[in-house]
């Protein structure tokens, strides 16, 4: 339980960087993507 509710909070936490960030570039959106991911990812612990 604990788990999800990290993952959840890692997951808003990074939507909210994200649509702070005001990534202007499609290059730029990827990169943000690919972190949010990755953080999913760390938050997972695989």
């Amino acid at each position: 339980m604990k788990k999800k509710i990290a993952a959840a909070v890692v997951l808003i936490m990074c939507m909210c960087m994200w649509s702070l960030s005001g990534c202007h570039t499609v290059k730029g959106v990827g990169q943000d993507v690919e972190s949010l991911g990755g953080a999913i990812e760390d938050s997972s612990g695989k």
